[in-house]
């Protein structure tokens, strides 16, 4: 907590182009963040999953995909919140590459 306070002072004393090219630094670092999605080696391969649960994005993508509504999710996953529903289908978007390939090799699996 105590760095955040230190960082709060510094901060402060930026100026506004400080200011900006820390923003314009901290995007490019944060670009391909998702939030509530994470991908960790040593869960599921480290395929894509919704954070606090094993679930998979592809599932979820797979599973809209063949007509399951957003409602029949939540029912059938109830660890599962709307928000991570919308996380998902955001990571989806600017991943849909990788989860089509995800999706073709568990069809083949």
């Amino acid at each position: 907590m105590q760095h955040t306070r230190d960082l709060e002072k510094f901060y402060k004393r930026l100026t506004r182009s400080e200011k900006a090219q820390l923003l314009q630094w901290a995007a490019r670092d944060l670009g391909d963040a998702f939030p509530g999605i994470e991908s960790n080696p040593q869960i599921i391969g480290g395929e894509p999953c919704i954070v606090r649960t094993r679930i998979p994005v592809w599932v979820l993508v797979q599973a809209r995909r063949l007509g399951t509504t957003e409602s029949e999710l939540l029912r059938a996953y109830p660890t599962l919140r709307a928000e991570d529903l919308t996380n998902a289908w955001a990571y989806e978007r600017s991943h849909r590459r990788e989860i089509d390939a995800q999706i073709k090799a568990n069809e083949e699996a």
